[in-house]
Formats: structure tokens, C-alpha cells, sequence
């Protein structure tokens, strides 16, 4: 079994709420977001996901934008992003999905790029701009290499690219409960439990990741009531912007964490 398989098999033999974080490689600094990756994981985190920095995004609302740029500024790149992987799982067992965007895995080489994701610890990949019409050959290496290939799909996404996604897919369906950019909201959006229920319908029982907007413990339970784990990234990105110069930034992430679980 996977680990992201037995995250989410513990996750629905206890009931939930499941807990997928992110943070930006390199925000503020390689040392620092591997202090902060360690200390969320421990906080409760059931599953990391690693975003790299990129100077174009597609989704990324400003907080997340504003990460990049700082990691971007402080150096980091898709290999130093495998480096602070490294370092996390030498610490944690916690899964570890990698977020990025085709450039800069074509520019590694794709085969080295599996490979290199694989040593590093990496149990998921999700390329942002990569559609499911182009997902091989990279979806095959990465399956060859024991890393498990994850698709968005969003409210507009067909019944079919749904089932489709599920057949490419391995670990979770990363579902989108509204469109535009990533970024806080005051509450989950109005249509997201449907959308979630109509894509369990063609998931082929792959776990299910909501995001987009969730900032608040009441937040993770209302995602987690239709889905497997609710995704908080801009909201968590928001606590290191603010603290990424202190020494305890890594303990003011956790805290958040822990309060996002209901267990502060």
C-alpha cells in the first residue's frame, strides 16, 4: 500500500476530517519551508503537498503568487524543491505530493524527473497544465517509478474527463469547489458538496481532495462532510508570509494546523 492510499484508508477509518496542506518550496527559504513541512506533518498534516515556485501560474491567486516569488527570489528551483522533499522525509512518513507545472519537468527531462521525484520521497505528482489528453508519457514514468499521478478537475469538468482522470489517476482526485484562482473565502462555495457527490459517481472509488477558499476548522468540516480531505493552502501561505522572518514560524504553521483539526 502506498502511503497516500494509507492516509486516506486511516483517514476513512477514523472518520475524518482529512487534512491535505500546502506551502511553496522555498517560502522563505529551503531551510525554513523544510522546518515548516516537518512541524505542520507533525501537527496532524494527512497528506503534504509541495508547491514549486513558477513564474507563470495558471490558478495561483496573490498569496500563492506572492510565495513564489519569494521562493523564486530565494533561489528555488524544481530540483532544489526535491531537495527539500529529501530532507522532509528523512523526518516524517507523512505522503508528500509535488505541485508544479509542465515547464520545468520538461526542462529535467521527464524520465529524469520521475526518477529523481521518486528518490526524493515524492508519493504524488500533480502537473497544473497538464490535461489528461497529454498525460502520457509522463503519467507512464511516473506509474513505472511508483509515484502516483494526480488530475484536477474542477466544476466544469465533463462526467467523462471525471471518469477518465479517475482511470489516469492514482492516490486522490484533486477536486476545485469553484473556479478562478486560488485564494481565502468566508465560506465554502455554494455548490461544492454536489460537485463532489457527482464526481464520487465517476471516481472509481479514488479518495477525493476538496480545495479552493478553505481557511477555517468549520470550513474542514463542511468540506469533509461529502469529501475525503479538504485542501488549505492560501490561508496557511497567509500564516508564513506574516511570520516567515521569526524563528517560531514553523510552530505558528503547526498551530494553525492544529486548529484547522481541531485539535488546538
Amino acid at each position: 500500500m502506498s502511503r497516500l492510499d494509507g492516509s486516506f484508508a486511516r483517514i476513512r477509518a477514523q472518520g475524518g476530517p482529512g487534512l491535505v496542506t500546502y506551502v511553496t518550496a522555498g517560502d522563505p527559504d529551503a531551510a525554513t519551508s523544510v522546518r515548516i513541512l516537518v512541524a505542520i506533518a507533525r501537527a496532524g498534516a494527512d497528506v503534504l503537498e509541495v508547491g514549486v515556485p513558477f513564474s507563470d501560474p495558471l490558478a495561483d491567486g496573490p498569496v500563492i503568487q506572492r510565495a513564489s516569488e519569494r521562493a523564486l527570489a530565494s533561489g528555488m528551483t524544481l530540483a532544489g524543491a526535491l531537495d527539500v522533499v529529501r530532507a522532509v522525509r528523512r523526518e516524517v512518513d507523512t505522503p508528500i505530493v509535488l505541485f508544479t507545472y509542465a515547464n520545468p519537468v520538461v526542462r529535467m527531462d521527464a524520465s529524469v524527473f520521475a526518477r529523481s521525484a521518486r528518490d526524493a520521497g515524492v508519493d504524488g505528482v500533480l502537473i497544473l497544465d497538464h490535461p489528461i489528453e497529454e498525460a502520457e508519457p509522463l503519467r507512464s514514468l511516473l506509474v513505472e517509478a511508483g509515484v502516483d499521478p494526480i488530475f484536477l478537475v474542477s466544476p466544469t469538468t465533463s462526467d467523462e474527463r471525471i471518469r477518465r482522470s479517475a482511470e489516469l489517476g492514482r492516490g486522490f482526485l484533486y477536486v476545485i469547489s469553484r473556479l478562478g484562482i486560488t485564494g481565502v473565502s468566508d465560506q465554502v462555495a455554494s455548490g461544492a458538496a454536489g460537485l463532489v457527490t457527482r464526481v464520487r459517481a465517476g471516481a472509481a472509488g479514488l479518495p477525493i481532495a476538496l480545495g479552493f477558499g478553505i481557511s477555517r476548522p468549520e470550513h474542514v468540516l463542511e468540506a469533509c462532510a461529502t469529501a475525503d480531505a479538504a485542501v488549505v493552502g492560501s490561508a496557511l501561505v497567509s500564516v508564513i508570509a506574516a511570520h516567515g522572518s521569526a524563528a517560531d514560524v514553523d510552530a505558528r504553521a503547526a498551530g494553525f494546523v492544529r486548529w484547522l483539526k481541531g485539535t488546538a
